[in-house]
């Protein structure tokens, strides 16, 4: 397990997602920063949701970094930030992936592949609001839309 008490390295993320329909295609996409050096990532799948990509968003930026780092990961997702700060997640995962009404946690999936990551990296979640001019979050929304209307899209596994 590595060292998290002294990451060398501070990145910022920014990250989206993006469905055409709630489901349907969609992209999610991330810009990394580390000094001078930036670094943009997106995919997308031909049938999915946007709570999906907004998550899936996060797990490639933090699984791209080589490194334990410091990341600032900022979002227009409450969904992905309450999960995380509110604790949504590690109760889910406590009381065996349920809800609080005793139903099946959405996207477990994606938040167990998430899980990891959070223990690796050192992350602080910020949510900023969507759609209101923030360089970086604009970018983002556009990489995933641009990557949810892609051709050739593939399944996304997780919507089987």
């Amino acid at each position: 397990m590595p060292d998290r008490s002294t990451p060398e390295k501070n990145v910022t993320v920014h990250t989206d997602g993006a469905c055409l329909g709630n489901p349907g295609p969609g992209g999610w996409a991330a810009v990394l920063q580390y000094g001078e050096t930036r670094k943009e990532l997106s995919g997308g799948f031909i049938l999915t949701t946007n709570n999906r990509m907004e998550t899936l968003a996060v797990i490639e930026a933090l699984a791209s970094l080589k490194y334990p780092c410091r990341v600032d990961l900022y979002t227009d997702s409450r969904y992905v930030r309450d999960a995380v700060e509110a604790g949504w997640l590690a109760g889910w995962q406590r009381n065996g992936w349920k809800t609080s009404g005793k139903k099946p946690v959405k996207n477990q999936d994606l938040w167990q592949r998430l899980l990891p990551l959070l223990r690796t990296h050192e992350v602080r979640l910020h949510w900023l609001r969507g759609h209101a001019g923030h360089p970086e979050n604009e970018r983002c929304d556009r990489l995933a839309r641009a990557a949810a209307q892609g051709r050739g899209l593939p399944p996304d596994p997780g919507m089987v």
